[in-house]
């Protein structure tokens, strides 16, 4: 998984973490969620605003839809 897998990261994010509600998580935070996944391949640096928020957008629909 890199950064550009918003969708499945988001997915891997809202199993890992089921009862978040993505909207509360720092940008800090949901970094160092999202480097700590095992499937999680990309360089940690590699990430900015725009990625972080869409996979908080990913995330969120898989929150909403459980």
């Amino acid at each position: 998984m890199q950064w550009r897998d918003a969708e499945d990261i988001g997915i891997a994010l809202s199993e890992k973490f089921p009862d978040v509600d993505p909207l509360t998580v720092r940008f800090t935070d949901l970094h160092r969620y999202v480097t700590e996944l095992p499937e999680f391949t990309d360089d940690a640096k590699g990430s900015n605003e725009k990625i972080l928020e869409a996979i908080q957008m990913a995330w969120l629909d898989e929150y909403r839809n459980r």
